[in-house]
């Protein structure tokens, strides 16, 4: 990419004196590698490197001993017990049935609650034993990047400034390069973008290598973007530090992971555990306070068994650039959506890659300072569960690849799984009803084939029964009362939650939200599941980030089918015995209230009010973290870029925007003969049989519309219809000549 870099001369009626102004492309000159595509299918022994130091791959295998054995044991009594309490009689095939069903949902929580056993006692030991940060000065160099896909720009810009800005505070700004690579398809939304990337040129440019480059095609989706970077920038960087739309860092725990990964030559991937600030709305806080209370302790569980073979989670870590490139190259699946294509959960993928070619992936749970935000509702985290449950069930076409270590088979099956139990769920609770029915309604069979003094009808074991249920909810609380215990006891941490009786109040109002919306989201993940079973696509929308509330029709709408569930397990339970409608009720109850619980979780004045009472309050809300408070006294100057951004029309007519815009398209991929992209050739025909832009505009729609914003040759031939209304300041010989004008909001 060769840098435009032209001086353009200003002549408004604002300013009288000729301020010389430099437009320069978005990006730097490329500096190109080789990023190859990864066979699933074969890998030799000879493609796996060799660490530089004997123990810097390899993990303690006491740690997966003590956690995943005492999971199976824990497994395996479970199932004795279940089965001891079915078999009291003969078993039937409906017995069966729930005794797989059982096996299959126990042993999945098994394993969080032995990790989350040893995450509690290291969560207590850091506050005495804290692991050391580092302090080399970096002779790396790391490329930030933020993709973006739809998002507020005024949000993505000010959190670049706040976190760049830090970093330059710190005084290793030369090691920091900052990049917005922009996947957007929305025309009005990548105006807004340039316009905001100007004012943080024109805010920090002159000390601080920020750049912004928006996609022609966005191939691959995320991954895609990210690869697209190495391929043509990666090379000339150490480490990619990648972050979400709404992720922030603490300029601390950026330069801990770049030191860490300039410290141990053979680590690949370093991933940060993300809290969740900024909640608005109920449901927002409901995630806020129980990834930051409970969150630590699983996660450090989890951290502390996989060793060497971490996971990532697609934001908020730090990548070896080499390990990325060389190790990381997604294939595509063979087939279409929603199992074959382009890999959507690609995290979970390329770390496990980057792994299999002998680079170690860690979890670092210790480092705090680590942020992003959450869905603000039942249906906006519906829709982005559409998504993962797609890419995750995709897993099942990658969990067989040659050559992945079994951890990281282990994380593939994991997030297999974190769909899958779901359906499972709703299965057991199903077939146990069956159960109940069968022996309240069906008439034994006195005689079988085989001689027995007794009949064969479904009996069992109460007193086991309510054992067992007991221990399966043990397992199941276990991690939140740890992670509770371990916060609670924190006497910092629990003054700027509230103290003690907020705590209290606040652990109880979680669990009993928790408890009606999981049912709710379990019939979400089953319906998902099977949408995905039937081939249904999930596609690719923008996430909401602040307010989530919906008119009642749509919420009507969108629930109707988990009240129509709710409904009928009362009616057939109510007709079998009281007891058992007993039983269901704590799932029934969410299904029947998921209208209101929805409208209740998703309203910003509900989420507004439960904050004033300080419950569900974490300690970032308290001592709210500075660069969040950084980002929100920075955020106003982009609000106002964006609400001065020009749209198509002015972009196209005015000669000051038009160079402006220009110089930031990006390099047009070359085109092989006689493949003609119908978007690109319709928008072609509509601008030739257009008299003005005006026109030529109003005949394109939005896709059209993107498209003519990131093609040069397009772009200036919508500009040439208003060659005949403009001054004699337009440029012409060059559209980048000394001649050209800015827009006057940028001088």
């Amino acid at each position: 990419m060769v840098t435009v870099n032209h001086t353009i001369k200003s002549n408004t009626d604002h300013d009288n004196d000729a301020d010389m102004l430099t437009i320069e492309s978005g990006m730097p000159d490329e500096c190109p590698g080789e990023m190859p595509v990864q066979s699933l299918r074969e890998f030799g022994v000879d493609a796996k490197r060799q660490p530089v130091n004997p123990n810097g791959c390899r993990s303690h295998s006491w740690r997966r001993w003590l956690v995943l054995g005492t999971a199976v044991l824990l497994s395996l009594w479970g199932i004795n017990e279940m089965r001891a309490v079915l078999a009291v009689g003969e078993m039937t095939f409906v017995e069966y049935l729930v005794l797989i069903l059982f096996s299959l949902t126990f042993s999945w929580i098994t394993v969080a609650f032995s990790g989350s056993i040893v995450g509690f006692f290291y969560v207590v030991g850091q506050r005495f034993f804290p692991r050391p940060l580092l302090s080399a000065p970096l002779h790396t160099r790391t490329a930030v990047l933020m993709p973006t896909y739809n998002e507020a720009p005024e949000r993505i810009f000010a959190s670049i400034e706040a976190m760049a800005c830090a970093i330059e505070e710190s005084g290793e700004g030369r090691a920091f390069d900052w990049f917005v690579i922009s996947d957007t398809t929305d025309p009005d939304i990548a105006i807004t973008e340039e316009a905001a990337f100007h004012t943080l040129r024109a805010r920090i440019g002159k000390t601080i290598n920020v750049y912004y480059r928006r996609r022609r095609q966005n191939t691959a989706r995320k991954a895609g973007n990210v690869a697209d970077f190495c391929r043509r920038w990666g090379a000339g960087y150490d480490h990619l530090l990648v972050l979400d739309a709404d992720s922030l860092m603490e300029a601390g725990t950026m330069l801990e992971l770049a030191r860490r990964m300039q410290a141990d030559p053979d680590a690949g991937l370093i991933q940060t555990i993300p809290q969740l600030i900024n909640g608005t709305t109920l449901m927002a806080r409901l995630q806020q306070f129980a990834t930051r209370v409970y969150g630590p302790v699983v996660g450090t569980g989890l951290a502390w068994w996989t060793d060497k073979e971490g996971n990532f989670w697609g934001h908020n870590a730090i990548i070896r650039t080499c390990a990325f490139m060389s190790a990381a190259g997604l294939p595509d699946l063979k087939g279409n959506p929603p199992f074959g294509g382009h890999i959507l959960s690609h995290d979970f993928v390329e770390a496990a890659l980057i792994r299999r070619a002998g680079w170690s992936v860690v979890i670092a749970a210790d480092l705090s300072g680590s942020y992003e935000e959450c869905p603000p509702s039942m249906i906006d985290l519906a829709v982005r569960d559409r998504r993962w449950c797609q890419g995750n069930l995709q897993h099942s076409r990658v969990v067989t690849a040659k050559g992945l270590h079994w951890v990281s088979r282990t994380h593939l099956l994991t997030g297999i799984m974190s769909y899958l139990s779901s359906p499972l769920w709703f299965m057991l609770i199903v077939v146990g009803l069956v159960l109940a029915l069968q022996a309240q309604f069906i008439r034994p069979e006195y005689f079988t084939d085989e001689f027995s003094l007794f009949p064969s009808w479904p009996r069992m074991d109460a007193a086991r029964a309510l054992t067992l249920f007991i221990f399966t909810m043990v397992i199941l609380f276990t991690p939140k009362i740890l992670g509770f215990i371990a916060f609670i006891i924190n006497g910092q941490l629990r003054r700027q939650s509230g103290g003690f009786i907020r705590l209290i109040l606040s652990f109880i109002l979680e669990a009993i939200l928790s408890a009606l919306i999981a049912p709710v989201m379990m019939l979400i993940h089953s319906g998902a599941v099977m949408s995905i079973l039937l081939g249904q696509d999930s596609g690719w929308n923008p996430q909401r980030r602040d307010d989530g509330s919906l008119p009642l029709k749509s919420l009507i709408y969108r629930h109707r089918w988990h009240m129509a569930v709710g409904i009928f397990l009362t009616v057939a339970a109510y007709f079998n015995s009281l007891v058992l409608l007993a039983w269901l009720s704590p799932a029934i109850a969410g299904m029947l209230l998921s209208v209101p619980l929805s409208m209740l979780t998703s309203s910003w004045s509900i989420g507004a009010r439960v904050k004033k009472w300080g419950l569900l309050r974490t300690p970032d809300e308290s001592v709210r973290p500075a660069i969040r408070q950084a980002m929100d006294e920075t955020r106003g100057a982009y609000e106002t870029a964006v609400s001065h951004a020009p749209d198509l029309l002015t972009l196209a007519s005015d000669p000051r925007w038009y160079a402006v815009h220009l110089a930031l398209i990006d390099r047009m991929p070359t085109r092989a003969r006689g493949k003609v992209d119908a978007v690109e050739a319709t928008a072609a025909m509509k601008i030739r049989e257009a008299t003005s832009v005006s026109e030529a505009v109003s005949y394109l729609n939005q896709r059209e519309q993107a498209l003519v914003l990131a093609t040069p040759a397009l772009f200036t031939a919508l500009s040439q219809l208003s060659l005949s209304q403009v001054t004699p300041s337009l440029p012409t010989k060059s559209p980048l000549s000394e001649e050209s004008l800015l827009p006057e909001s940028l001088i």
